[in-house]
């Protein structure tokens, strides 16, 4: 039997109301550009692990390194053996590297979209001044800045030990300029196709997988078809097979107009002519993931 227990009320002495009630702001309101600026710098910052857990930092950081290691021992090479040139071209360090950099894009778009998608928390940047477009340009230029980060890095070290190795400064320094040039289109259109593949689902390891796929199983399928076209004597649909490659996308539009050496097979690349319609593709395919990604955030946050 439940037993009752009468309540005595407090003596008046101890009552107490309390009006805390809700207080207006009175500070500065920061409006929309800088609510962009703080996703685009957290989400930099996330492609480094930075401000997160031990964890998250080892991989993308052991990828900048495995990219930078190389440049030195490049450099350490050519200073002990006072060569006259660099062992590898500005342009050419990124598509060697393109397994390292298509990991990193796989690694990290994931990172900075599948999250929001999963915890569904989307909704809640949009409550607040920040837009559609907002967001995908803050996610969108935050990759790519990672990523030319990633790219330009190396560069960096083998520009640095050119001149310290006393190669010519004119021909180093157009050939870095040259390099830069390339690795910040690669990034763009990495990152672009990157975050679309990783937008379409919430689960970071699919979309890890689906990124890995798309760069790999498309860059050995151009490869290979190039190499039978080349062995069948058709080295003019050699440039052309290269369009449907991200990777062989930035090799052609380099060797067409920055004075890259080719690694298509029989060092075939595109002629100007055909060199605009790899920039055409690459433009497009930039343009073309930011509209889908407008797309898909448009629909998400509804």
């Amino acid at each position: 039997m439940a037993i009752e227990h009468p309540v005595t009320a407090p003596s008046g002495d101890q009552t107490r109301i309390h009006n805390i009630g809700y207080r207006t702001y009175d500070g500065p309101r920061l409006g929309r550009s800088y609510a962009t600026r703080s996703l685009y710098s957290q989400s930099l910052r996330g492609a480094y692990g930075l401000g997160r857990s031990v964890k998250s930092k080892v991989l993308p950081m052991l990828l900048f390194v495995v990219m930078c290691v190389p440049a030195a021992i490049m450099v350490a090479v050519a200073v002990a053996t006072k060569a006259n040139d660099l062992p590898v071209d500005y342009t050419r360090y990124a598509i060697i590297m393109q397994a390292v950099i298509s990991l990193y894009v796989a690694s990290q778009a994931p990172q900075s979209v599948s999250r929001d998608l999963r915890f569904k928390t989307v909704p809640l940047y949009f409550s607040r001044p920040i837009e559609t477009a907002d967001y995908v340009r803050a996610k969108y230029a935050a990759l790519a800045s990672a990523m030319f980060i990633l790219t330009a890095a190396p560069l960096i070290v083998l520009y640095v030990g050119a001149l310290l190795a006393k190669l010519d400064f004119t021909d180093q320094t157009k050939g870095f300029g040259q390099g830069l040039v390339s690795v910040a289109l690669l990034s763009l259109l990495f990152a672009g196709i990157g975050l679309v593949i990783a937008s379409v689902t919430p689960r970071r390891g699919f979309g890890i997988a689906a990124v890995i796929a798309v760069m790999t199983i498309s860059y050995g399928a151009v490869s290979t078809l190039q190499a039978i076209a080349d062995a069948q004597g058709s080295s003019s649909a050699v440039p052309w097979i290269g369009l449907f490659s991200p990777v062989t996308l930035i090799d052609g539009l380099q060797s067409a107009f920055l004075g890259a050496s080719s690694a298509f097979p029989g060092a075939v690349g595109p002629s100007n002519g055909e060199g605009v319609v790899y920039v055409l593709a690459v433009l497009g395919l930039i343009a073309a993931s930011y509209g889908l990604l407008m797309r898909r955030y448009k629909k998400v946050g509804l």
